[in-house]
């Protein structure tokens, strides 16, 4: 996810897609876990795969399925990045039911598109 921007830049490119019509999801550690938001545009909060994607295409104003995962109690860099590239906490039914629910939001922002 880091390094996104390498491969969405290009095939937006060849595709010649607007990047309003780009959809990230993505994990959000500032919403808490379970929870879900759509977006259009906005800020990165540190987020290096949408520093990645947003570099790539030249511009913030792209879609995005916010996933909320919580933050973990530091804001030490190395144990932000441990928390979120570690296994979840919570119990499986509720990571599964989180990944439906995603899943659905993604397809109805497909669906809705002009």
């Amino acid at each position: 996810m880091n390094e996104a921007g390498k491969s969405v830049g290009p095939a937006r490119g060849e595709l010649r897609v607007e990047p309003d019509r780009i959809l990230v999801i993505h994990d959000e550690i500032d919403l808490p876990f379970g929870e879900i938001r759509p977006r259009l545009g906005g800020g990165l909060a540190g987020h290096n795969g949408l520093r990645s994607v947003r570099a790539a295409l030249g511009t913030p104003d792209f879609h995005r399925v916010r996933i909320g995962v919580g933050r973990p109690p530091t804001t030490d860099p190395d144990r932000v990045a441990a928390y979120v590239l570690g296994k979840f906490r919570e119990p499986k039914a509720d990571v599964e039911a989180l990944i439906d629910a995603a899943a659905d939001e993604a397809q109805r922002l497909v669906e809705e598109a002009p």
